[in-house]
């Protein structure tokens, strides 16, 4: 008897939405917590190296997110060529996907044989372009990656949370600056709750209220990531304004030096969060109506994104003489002398609490992106739609869970995603995924016909290998980095 024919995996692309819908999802993702560490990284690194820095990085990181963008055309061109090798009764199915209306790889001509009509996650781009030892290495590098943000989202959120509502201060002053609080010490004065125990009510809270979206496509988070939105320009809004008045007054303390070489390392490593997004484009850019100007619009988001760093950071680092590491601490109530920037109690809450804003707009994005890779990795057509949909969703969210339940300091974790898995997802993989798809494009181009849609910019293969080596040169030095921080 024949063997079975496997039926290709594809997800759909969900309902549409705008090109500008389509750029807000984008910002929303990239600016998260980098932005609010850039100032210190600006601090420490000086600003004029560190804007040469910025700058270097934010069209490094724009070359492989084109890379990313034409090997998703690629990655549609050559499922399009697989279904076409399958028999009738198997095409235009779509077993072990997580949508129950999966639209049909309908030949619609030519015209569009490489164009981004299905969302192909990363882990089916692997599956479709490398060989085994290249797919087990994305495997590591994706869900270490995609683990460790979720992870560092559960515990920062409900952490911030927990600093601004409990109001204990220790031994009974409220004005003492050399006192410290921990986690075994009250959340308020006279309740029998401690700060750990009130920590993990928050991760509680945290969970119930944005895991549920681990379920649903990310278009279906689109009214919260609008709604974020506008908080989160408001918060960085107020930060900038209150420091341009600062600065307009002649009150700014900031010396900040030119350049400072041992900072570069750490700037590094803020770069890979400030400017990531590439795990999540399927998720994104597929939905998008009109993708005519895909890449040009995505290079007007970095633009856009670049400039907002720099201003951001300049005013911070010349308006307070030390720069927090999260930006928003410099905003905090006048404590221990230090000069409040601003009186208005709505003002200082609304800015302590906005990394809460921040994490919490990028946490479903994130779990679905996992849950994504997780389904192209687990699923099968043999399995039951429960274990399909939803164990393995839930697959996605409980072991950060579980994590932010055990432990509230994750200083490891960060430096582990965001040093070598990031990394490897914003350069390596997406580099990889281009040049071993652009081989595959004239056997494509003969069998379907068409022109090649959403090519980068960057065509020569010296972008490419490039890229490989600047990414070798991040790893050094943010392995430098943690050696010279743990001594």
């Amino acid at each position: 008897m024949a063997e079975e024919p496997v039926v290709i995996e594809l997800t759909d692309s969900g309902v549409q939405f705008s090109t500008t819908v389509g750029l807000i999802y984008v910002f929303n993702l990239i600016v998260g917590t980098g932005a609010l560490t850039m100032p210190a990284a600006f601090h420490s690194a000086g600003w004029l190296v560190s804007l040469v820095t910025i700058i270097v990085l934010a069209f490094t990181s724009y070359v492989t997110v084109t890379f990313m963008t034409e090997a998703m055309g690629i990655a549609n061109a050559a499922l399009r060529a697989e279904q076409q090798g399958q028999p009738e009764e198997y095409r235009n199915v779509s077993p072990g996907t997580v949508s129950e209306s999966s639209p049909l790889l309908q030949d619609k001509g030519h015209e569009d044989s490489f164009e981004i009509t299905h969302r192909v996650e990363m882990g089916k781009m692997a599956k479709l372009f490398f060989n085994k030892a290249g797919i087990s290495l994305f495997n590591l590098c994706i869900i270490v990656y995609l683990y460790g943000d979720l992870s560092i989202y559960a515990v920062a959120v409900p952490k911030s949370l927990r600093d601004v509502a409990c109001t204990y201060s220790g031994s009974g002053t409220n004005n003492s600056c050399n006192q410290t609080v921990g986690d075994k010490d009250p959340c308020w004065e006279g309740v029998d709750l401690n700060r750990d125990n009130a920590y993990r009510i928050f991760v509680a809270v945290f969970i119930c209220l944005l895991g549920p979206f681990v379920f649903f496509n990310v278009q279906k988070t689109k009214y919260l990531q609008i709604v974020t939105t506008i908080a989160r320009w408001l918060a960085f809004g107020l930060m900038i304004t209150l420091t341009v008045i600062k600065l307009a007054q002649g009150k700014g303390q900031g010396k900040p030096l030119v350049g400072d070489v041992s900072g570069i390392p750490n700037l590094f490593g803020v770069c890979v969060y400030s400017f990531m997004c590439h795990h999540s484009l399927p998720s994104l850019v597929t939905p998008i109506r009109n993708k005519s100007r895909l890449n040009s619009v995505l290079g007007g988001d970095y633009v856009l994104i670049l400039v907002f760093y720099a201003i951001l950071s300049f005013t911070g680092v010349f308006t307070f003489a030390k720069v927090e590491d999260l930006y928003t601490l410099n905003f905090q109530p006048n404590e221990c002398g230090r000069q409040a920037i601003t009186h208005v109690k709505f003002f200082e809450y609304f800015l302590a609490l906005f990394p809460v804003f921040t994490l919490s707009t990028n946490f479903p994005i994130i779990a679905i992106t996992l849950r994504n890779n997780l389904q192209a990795l687990l699923a099968r057509p043999h399995y039951s739609q429960f274990v399909n949909r939803y164990l393995i969703a839930l697959l996605g969210i409980v072991p950060p869970t579980i994590v932010a339940i055990i432990t509230n300091q994750v200083d490891f974790l960060v430096g582990i995603t965001g040093s070598y898995a990031g990394t490897a997802i914003q350069y390596v993989i997406p580099a990889c995924l281009v040049l071993l798809g652009r081989r595959r494009v004239p056997e494509l181009q003969a069998r379907l016909g068409g022109e090649q849609l959403h090519c980068s910019p960057f065509r020569h293969k010296a972008w490419v290998y490039g890229v490989l080596v600047w990414s070798g040169l991040c790893v050094i030095f943010v392995t430098v980095n943690h050696i010279i921080t743990r001594s």
